[in-house]
């Protein structure tokens, strides 16, 4: 901008003093702007040259949307728009990217204040969200990388699988070889690890979406869904969670499944209620203190199983941002408590 303008938007507009100072937290490390109704820059804080790289007074006298990256602009201006023709007493918050001085843009966050100043100007004030947006990013790869995984697992190592399958009825057909029980047997336990690659792929990608999810419910569900044999199920609790109803099941049914398979079939399970959240526990063996720590690791196994499915537990509590740890059961046997759960409103 030359001088000619910037001397006349100077002009036009107010300077810091006259900013009312009721209205501005002076000390905010996030950056304060007011604007007039018409998106026009009146003042902004100091903190623009920390976070933007402009003089103080660089932008007064401008149209903010100006800054405002191509491809956010016209969201950004409704969403002011809406708080200038608001009736209540709202805030309007949005995320979009700004110019910085040095021609890169920036991810912010805006809140402005549905309260004009008593001369008709609005406050707003700002954040960089840039290293949350760098987050997300990095999140969203990672779940395409394991979208990518599931992708292959489920189709290039399955056909093969089938074909082998395929060939082996052939061959009982025109032999009665035992060794082909044995194939028979290697071939399941094949399925049985792509079925479980492909659930512990897609139970680490992060929760998104949640939903109330009645517990004692779903634990029933769950029951009649995992082979239990003699076991007993003891469901204590009327708690309401907020959680991906999906992966909450397969959670569920994974420990069912190590309960029944580590503490026997007449095994007695009980999910309930803990300061913490919930717990599943049974009054089989339990684990030992040493074994803990390694309990959550692929490949762990001591019955014979995959060794991924208290992994796959692990990962859906990670998912939702819980927590897991293992214990004594209330009779001797293990105790999975699962912490910092949300509860349905």
């Amino acid at each position: 901008m030359d001088s000619e303008r910037r001397s006349e938007s100077s002009s036009a507009t107010r300077s810091e003093a006259e900013v009312p100072l009721d209205v501005l937290p002076l000390h905010s490390t996030n950056l304060l702007t007011v604007l007039d109704e018409d998106g026009v820059i009146q003042y902004e804080s100091p903190s623009v040259e920390r976070i933007y790289g402009y003089d103080q007074d660089d932008l007064v006298g401008d149209s903010v949307a100006e800054y405002f990256h191509p491809e956010d602009r016209e969201s950004v201006v409704a969403a002011f728009q809406a708080v200038v023709n608001s009736q209540e007493e709202a805030i309007e918050s949005v995320e979009y990217r700004h110019l910085r001085a040095d021609g890169t843009y920036l991810w912010v966050e805006s809140i402005a204040s549905a309260n004009p100043t008593p001369d008709g100007q609005y406050v707003v004030n700002t954040r960089d969200i840039s290293e949350q947006k760098e987050r997300e990013q990095h999140l969203q790869t990672t779940n395409e990388q394991l979208e990518e995984f599931a992708s292959v697992v489920s189709h290039d190592l399955r056909n093969p699988l089938n074909v082998a399958q395929a060939r082996l009825e052939l061959a009982r057909a025109e032999s009665e070889s035992p060794h082909l029980d044995d194939v028979a047997t290697a071939h399941d336990r094949m399925g049985t690890l792509i079925e479980e690659l492909l659930t512990l792929s897609r139970a680490g990608k992060q929760v998104s979406k949640t939903e109330q999810v009645a517990l004692a419910d779903l634990v029933e569900t769950c029951w009649q869904t995992v082979s239990t044999a003699d076991a007993t199920l003891v469901t204590d609790t009327d708690q309401r969670l907020r959680a991906d109803r999906g992966r909450l099941q397969q959670l569920l049914e994974n420990l069912v499944r190590n309960a029944v398979e580590h503490g026997g079939a007449d095994v007695t399970v009980t999910v309930g209620e803990c300061a913490s959240r919930f717990y599943v526990e049974d009054d089989g063996p339990g684990i030992p203190a040493s074994e803990r720590t390694h309990v959550f690791t692929a490949g762990n196994s001591a019955c014979g199983g995959t060794g991924l499915g208290l992994n796959i537990v692990e990962k859906i509590v990670e998912a939702h941002d819980w927590r897991i740890r293992v214990t004594d059961g209330t009779r001797g046997g293990a105790r999975f408590e699962i912490t910092d759960v949300g509860l349905a409103q």
